[in-house]
C-alpha cells in the first residue's frame, strides 16, 4: 500500500480542530488495515513532517434507519497523529482555523 492508499481523508470536525489549536495533533480517516507504523511512514512522506506518536480508533457503524428499512454506515478507522515538539505545522489544516 502507499501512502495516498493509507491516509483516506482527514477528519474535520470541532473537536478534531481543538486538538490542531492546542497542540500538535491531527486526526485522519485511513484505511482499516493499516497499521500505527504505517500510518506515521504516510503522514511523514506527504506531509514531510516527523511524527512522535499514532493512536488509532475504530469506528463502528451506526444503525440508521430510511423508513422501515433499516441498516448500518460501514465502520472505518481514526488515527490521532501527534507531531514531534516544535516541529512545523501541518500546512493543510492552517487555513481551517
Amino acid at each position: 500500500m502507499t501512502a495516498r492508499d493509507i491516509i483516506i481523508k482527514p477528519v474535520i470536525t470541532e473537536k478534531s480542530m481543538t486538538g490542531v489549536a492546542s497542540g500538535n495533533k491531527y486526526t485522519f480517516r485511513v484505511a482499516k488495515n493499516a497499521t500505527k507504523i504505517d500510518i506515521a511512514r504516510a503522514v511523514e512522506e506527504i506531509f514531510n513532517v516527523k511524527v512522535a506518536k499514532v493512536n488509532t480508533v475504530n469506528v463502528r457503524g451506526r444503525l440508521r434507519r430510511q423508513g422501515r428499512h433499516e441498516g448500518y454506515t460501514p465502520s472505518w478507522k481514526k488515527a490521532y497523529v501527534t507531531l514531534v515538539e516544535g516541529s512545523k505545522p501541518i500546512e493543510f489544516f492552517e487555513g481551517m482555523m
